[in-house]
């Protein structure tokens, strides 16, 4: 019994099918987004409290909402900016979350992901927001700047339009320096330098990437974490670019041969995380770093050193796909999540601190 144990902690089912939750920050809430059967969009706030969750404020939307972050917005505003079906971005003040305090029409078709840096005393440099949408674009915001985003990544005349269902930013340890990474149907990575405004790396993972998160946002970038369909995951390591080669990365199997919906870092120890599967399952992992991380090729160039996983304990919560996961900011070990079986579940995860 040494090891971490996943408990299940409260669950609560809910009338509409969700798709994405995440803590509000410096609180016992969180927010879940979703769309009812006629097509509307879903967005309730609940509060944990003496194991149970209670419904405090609920809003339905003209679309269905795909996607929500915090990671733009400053801890005193704790505002939540959201992609939806229409490719709308809005940021809404959740005190009073009947009209978005910010709106724009990003994409043309649905904003499949979304993420902030900048916000939360996380990441130095402007509060900015990244969407990836299902017309082949990413598109980089910042709330102050109303209707024009700060930078677009889309395919040129004549290419192919890939869905992209993944973005995440990282590398933002300074006012200057930030990256893009986007995931996209056919299994290509792109890191998106935004300091130089060039693609700094491309690769593919051979399968559709459904999730991206770095370890950390607001450090020189280190871990990347990539989960795509067919039960594979990779990690890779940022910290070492081989002109040719690219990053070293580690690739692990599990889930028992379902899509692998995202990983999440524990932001109490950025070592560890949790992978979603499509069988209901969440798996948490150790990444273990190599004694050296780099090592010279024969032309004596640096090349990164992949480090190995760890599987320190999984569980079976539904018996649907798990879409979503967010770990609490505040109370090391708690964390919600969603599911296809329309159901919230509230998990408490044991012994991290030992780990």
């Amino acid at each position: 019994m040494e090891k971490p144990q996943i408990i299940a902690h409260i669950q609560k089912s809910v009338d509409y099918t969700l798709f994405d939750t995440k803590w509000i920050p410096c609180s016992a809430k969180f927010v879940v987004l979703g769309n009812y059967a006629r097509g509307t969009g879903a967005m309730q706030i609940y509060e944990v409290s003496h194991g149970e969750v209670n419904l405090i404020k609920q809003a339905e939307k003209p679309k269905a909402l795909k996607c929500g972050t915090f990671g733009a917005s400053s801890l005193q505003q704790r505002h939540l900016a959201t992609g939806d079906f229409d490719g709308k971005v809005q940021i809404w003040n959740l005190e009073s979350p009947e009209v978005p305090i910010y709106s724009v029409k990003g994409h043309k078709e649905i904003i499949n992901a979304i993420d902030g840096v900048g916000g939360l005393g996380i990441g130095e440099g402007a509060p900015e927001i990244v969407t990836g949408s299902r017309d082949g674009a990413v598109k980089v915001w910042d709330p102050r700047q109303k209707n024009d985003p700060v930078a677009t990544m889309e395919p040129g005349e004549g290419e192919d339009k890939r869905d992209c269902w993944a973005v995440c930013f990282g590398h933002a340890y300074n006012k200057h320096d930030r990256c893009v990474a986007a995931g996209y149907d056919n299994g290509d990575i792109k890191l998106f330098d935004l300091r130089n405004m060039s693609l700094r790396w491309e690769g593919n993972i051979k399968n559709g990437v459904c999730g991206l998160e770095f370890d950390r946002k607001d450090i020189s970038m280190n871990k990347l974490a990539a989960t795509s369909l067919e039960a594979k995951f990779q990690v890779f390591d940022m910290r070492t670019q081989h002109p040719t080669k690219g990053f070293a990365s580690v690739t692990e199997k599990a889930h028992k041969s379902t899509t692998i919906w995202g990983a999440k870092h524990l932001p109490q120890n950025r070592d560890l995380f949790m992978t979603l599967g499509g069988n209901g399952s969440l798996y948490l992992w150790k990444y273990n770093y190599p004694e050296k991380r780099v090592k010279q090729d024969e032309d004596k160039k640096d090349m990164g050193v992949a480090g190995t996983l760890s599987l320190l304990q999984n569980a079976v919560m539904s018996t649907q796909p798990i879409n979503s996961f967010d770990w609490s900011p505040d109370k090391e070990g708690l964390c919600v999540c969603t599911a296809f079986d329309q159901a919230i579940r509230v998990i408490i995860v044991t012994k991290l601190n030992r780990v």
